[in-house]
């Protein structure tokens, strides 16, 4: 039991592994043949359970819950089992599943705080399943009994799912009730709540609002990965003392033995010296190799930006000379040039491609390259899922369409903050971004280094809009149709 109470405080720091091994350490004294060790064990199974559906291991989730029912003898706790079981099928898409777990328990259940929770939880789910269901009764329903019962953490939650059913539907009342979920996570002191409410403002707030918002979720979220550091190993030194203090009985229980507890240790210690001089060894070896692979890169790196600084900047020059000379303007060479300059480019700023790297991760490390001391870029809604249905065609030039973006940013804007926002809707996915720099003096020209992604956005039947009529930088539009 002290192992899972364990568990459940270092999941609650966000510590989830440390959480685990917890848990695994507890089912190891525990017996399924006897009724006392039976509630523990379904304790146990519903905690990993809970644990794999942070890691979204859906599948694992689902197992583990079905373990903490075979061995629940609890109807208050099977119920609550149930409904985890149900938010796992939920997250992981099979809404079928997860509205009959539901059905099922709001037939069952009688306190009324699960009641609520169950029943604003169907709601979504019947939501997520046909988006034009009306889930507002029974949400509303839901936040009223939380009220009643003056369940703020339940009114948490109903304000989440309120404001995500709302969010298309209408916008301001999103609006509202994500900022009734910033102030009551904001009084639980509750960060990932926090978090999750400064997320929705930003995608609902106004232009002008959104950057408060952000300064806010930094913030947050900096404290927060600080301090679920600081919660990882909190137990350590706490099973150190113990083992050590069993180690000190064992020793004064069997001094006669002394000597041959002097012949272990002898042992031991070569062995610990044997495995520290591998480790050392290895340690060195891997230095030397990522020493070498370092050199190597910087090489390349250096060998990279003389093609940019040469080629692609020589050819650049040359293009401009012949577009300034009326009678070669539709000379097939100069068109050549230009494709040479746009290869040069590519190639310039080529990345090391990892394999099987999520293109959502990609994405991420490409546009967050372009930080810098005096630049910020902040990133909204760059999810593994909206990029599922992305052809690769797609894929690659909207990574070069965004990539051309953030080199112009680099060089021509002086801003302090860029924002990317990535959304579906419907069939299309739409980028917007926004950039807080000089911007660009009336209409966008032909030769514009930005309108030369024209080509690429238009392989994909895809559009691209500039809004140069804001008061200070840029805003950007990019759409596409989802295959």
């Amino acid at each position: 039991m002290a192992y899972n109470y364990m568990a459940v405080i270092q999941s609650d720091a966000g510590d989830y592994f440390g959480g685990q091994e917890s848990l695994t350490l507890s089912l190891r004294f525990l017996n399924e043949q006897k009724q006392t060790d039976l509630a523990c064990i379904a304790s146990n199974y519903n905690e990993l359970g809970l644990n794999s559906t942070y890691f979204k291991k859906y599948t694992d989730a689902i197992n583990y819950y079905n373990l903490a029912l075979k061995f629940c003898r609890n109807e208050a706790y099977r119920l609550r089992f149930l409904n985890n079981k149900a938010l796992a099928y939920q997250k992981s898409g099979a809404y079928s599943n997860a509205i009959d777990i539901y059905s099922e328990v709001l037939r069952k259940i009688r306190d009324k705080k699960e009641y609520a929770r169950v029943l604003s939880n169907a709601a979504k789910a019947k939501w997520l399943q046909n988006p034009n269901y009306n889930a507002i009764a029974d949400l509303s329903k839901a936040l009223q009994i939380r009220y009643s019962e003056k369940d703020e953490w339940g009114q948490n939650a109903s304000y989440a799912h309120l404001a995500d059913y709302y969010e298309k539907k209408k916008p301001d009342s999103a609006f509202n009730y994500a900022q009734k979920m910033y102030l009551i996570a904001t009084k639980l002191n509750s960060p990932d709540d926090r978090l999750e409410a400064l997320q929705k403002l930003i995608k609902l707030s106004p232009a002008a609002a959104t950057k408060q918002y952000f300064q806010k979720y930094q913030k947050i979220d900096d404290s927060l990965q600080t301090a679920r550091s600081a919660a990882k190993n909190q137990f350590a030194l706490i099973r150190y003392d113990t083992e050590k203090s069993k180690a000190d009985n064992l020793v004064l229980q069997k001094d006669n033995e002394g000597k041959r507890y002097q012949i272990i240790i002898l042992i031991i210690g070569i062995l610990l010296l044997t495995i520290a001089g591998t480790l050392w060894y290895k340690k060195r070896k891997q230095r030397l190799e990522l020493e070498a692979q370092n050199s190597i890169r910087e090489n390349k790196l250096k060998t990279s930006q003389k093609v940019h600084d040469v080629v692609a900047n020589g050819l650049y020059r040359i293009m401009n000379k012949l577009d300034n000379q009326e009678s070669l303007k539709n000379n097939p060479i100069v068109n050549e040039i230009e494709e040479l300059y746009e290869q040069s480019r590519d190639l310039s700023y080529e990345k090391p491609k990892s394999k099987n790297q999520p293109f959502n991760e990609k994405i991420s490390e490409l546009l967050k390259s372009f930080a810098s001391e005096n630049t910020r870029v902040i990133l909204v809604g760059n999810s593994a899922l909206l990029w599922k249905k992305v052809s690769e065609q797609a894929r690659e030039e909207i990574e070069h369409i965004l990539q051309e973006l953030m080199v112009n940013m680099g060089k021509h804007s002086q801003a302090s903050d860029v924002v990317i926002k990535f959304e579906q809707a419907q069939r299309k996915i739409n980028i917007y971004y926004t950039d807080n720099g000089i911007g660009i003096s009336g209409e966008v020209q032909p030769n514009n280094g930005l309108t030369n992604t024209g080509t690429r956005i238009d392989a994909i039947g895809g559009t691209i809009t500039f809004d140069t009529r804001v008061e200070k930088g840029l805003k950007i539009q990019i759409s596409f149709p989802v295959s």
